[in-house]
């Protein structure tokens, strides 16, 4: 088995085997939220005007998601793991489209052989469910801002991950403290900053916070998220 760390949109661009794609702040704990709120499935996007057509179209009921980090009006949900955790998604289609996480997703569809939406909250999940599928590569890939610009939670995340996988426990309490350290944790902590609910941060560090991962397949040549449990 061989494992690969790599970072953000080129990252995904080159991934494949087994690949994770890696949003902690906050596109992908959002969506583990949702999912454990009984969401049926996810379908991520990479435009907001693909986002909207498909609820138009009646594929998904909901639309969840930001750019530059602020929702998008019109949307149903932001990118707010903490207002996620407030709404009735049960039975529901959400359709998602994020700056980071859902590109990352995209941009890995067509290499990986397995893909998976990976957070600190479905970390020790999904490194359950990767190694069930007994995987020879597995490429983590942190999305990092914008896809664009390294950030601590993803590649402390994916750290997290590669530790799981080749057999240690790993420090939950190690990462969260480097986490806590950065430079964005103030920004959740900011009144100024009305999208980056407090509360965002306490669910986003919750490390194992679900048993089960979030595995990500192509429907209708779309990428699809759905729980998977190992």
């Amino acid at each position: 088995m061989h494992i690969v760390l790599d970072s953000l949109l080129d990252g995904a661009r080159r991934a494949n085997g087994t690949v994770v794609v890696i949003d902690v702040f906050r596109a992908f704990t959002t969506a583990a939220v949702v999912l454990s709120r009984g969401a049926e499935k996810i379908v991520m996007t990479e435009s907001v005007e693909e986002a909207f057509a498909l609820r138009e179209a009646g594929v998904g009921s909901l639309c969840m998601g930001e750019v530059d980090a602020v929702k998008v009006p019109g949307f149903d949900l932001g990118n707010s793991p903490y207002e996620a955790s407030q709404v009735d998604v049960a039975g529901r289609t959400v359709i998602q489209r994020t700056s980071a996480g859902t590109q990352g997703i995209v941009a890995a569809l067509a290499g990986a052989e397995r893909l998976y939406a990976g957070a600190l909250v479905t970390a020790p999940a999904t490194a359950r469910a990767v190694l069930a599928g007994r995987p020879e590569r597995i490429c983590l890939v942190a999305m990092g801002r914008a896809g664009l610009a390294r950030a601590d939670e993803d590649e402390v995340c994916a750290i997290h991950l590669r530790n799981l996988l080749e057999g240690r426990p790993g420090d939950a309490a190690a990462a969260r403290d480097l986490i806590l350290a950065g430079g964005q944790i103030a920004e959740f902590r900011d009144p100024e900053v009305a999208h980056m609910h407090p509360g965002d941060l306490d669910i986003c560090l919750d490390i194992g916070r679900y048993d089960f991962a979030v595995r990500v397949t192509r429907e209708d040549g779309r990428p699809v998220a759905r729980m998977e449990t190992a």
